[in-house]
C-alpha cells in the first residue's frame, strides 16, 4: 500500500516503521521538512520525506499522527488532495485530569471527517502507547492484541484491517464512525486508570465466555 503519514512524532515513527518493514511504501510529511527527513531516516526501508501535501499526493491511506486540534486544521487545508483517501485517526483528545476534550460534541474522528468530507475516516490505534506498536508482534499471555476500528466505508475498513494484521494484531470492527467517540472515551478512561491509579485495565472485563454471565446448570 502507499501510505502517507502526517506528523513526525512517536506514533508516526512506531506505526510507520512496522508498516515499512511489512513492505508498504511510506511518505512522511511535516511542516518542517528537516524533521520529516529525520523521521523518514529513522523509519528506513525506503521511507521518503516530504511536506504535508506531498505526503498525501499519491497515498491510498493517510495516517493522521498529529495532536488533537492541529490534525483538524491540517486536514482541512488538505481536504481537496485527501478526497477519496482512507484517513486513519489515531489521536486521543485527552486533556488535564484525563478529561475528554471533545465533551459532548463530535469526536476527534468526526471532526476530521467534517474537515475533509470526501475522505473516508477510520478511527484506530488510539488505545495503546506508541511502544506497544513497536513490539513484533504485540502478544500478551499468548493472545495477539485486538485493535478496534470505527468507520463507515467497507473498503477503507478492509485496508486498515490489513494494516492491523501487518502488525501481528487482530482487527475488530466496532461500528460506524459515530461510535469513534466511544473509543476516545475508552482511551481517556484507560489512561486515567493506568496513570492515575496504576490499575490493571485488562482485569476490568471478564473472559468472553462470561460476558453475558456465568453459565448456569439447569435444575
Amino acid at each position: 500500500m502507499r501510505i502517507g503519514i502526517l506528523g513526525t512524532g512517536n506514533m508516526a515513527d512506531a506505526l510507520g516503521t512496522r508498516w515499512a518493514r511489512a513492505g508498504h511504501r511510506l511518505t512522511v510529511g511535516g511542516r518542517d521538512l528537516a524533521r520529516a527527513r529525520r523521521a523518514a531516516d529513522r523509519i528506513g526501508a525506503g521511507a521518503r520525506a516530504g511536506d504535508l501535501r506531498g505526503a498525501v499526493a499519491d497515498a491510498e491511506v493517510v495516517l493522521v499522527a498529529l495532536p488533537f486540534g492541529v490534525g483538524t486544521e491540517v486536514v482541512r487545508a488538505l481536504a481537496e488532495p485527501l478526497a477519496g483517501r482512507t484517513l486513519v485517526d489515531c489521536t486521543n483528545p485527552v486533556g488535564p485530569g484525563f478529561r475528554l476534550l471533545t465533551g459532548h460534541g463530535p469526536s476527534a474522528a468526526e471532526q476530521l471527517a467534517s474537515a475533509a468530507p470526501r475522505a473516508q475516516v477510520v478511527k484506530a490505534f488510539n488505545l495503546c502507547h506508541e511502544d506497544v506498536w513497536r513490539m513484533r508482534p504485540p502478544v500478551f499471555d499468548g493472545r495477539p492484541l485486538t485493535v478496534p476500528l470505527c468507520g463507515d466505508d467497507p473498503e477503507s475498513l478492509a485496508r486498515v484491517s490489513a494494516l492491523v494484521a501487518d502488525l501481528g494484531c487482530t482487527p475488530a470492527l466496532a461500528g460506524g464512525l459515530d461510535r469513534a467517540g466511544l473509543l476516545e472515551a475508552t482511551a481517556a478512561l484507560f489512561i486515567g486508570l493506568w496513570v492515575g491509579t496504576g490499575a490493571d485495565v485488562q482485569a476490568i472485563a471478564p473472559p468472553l465466555a462470561y460476558a453475558s454471565g456465568p453459565a448456569r446448570e439447569s435444575d
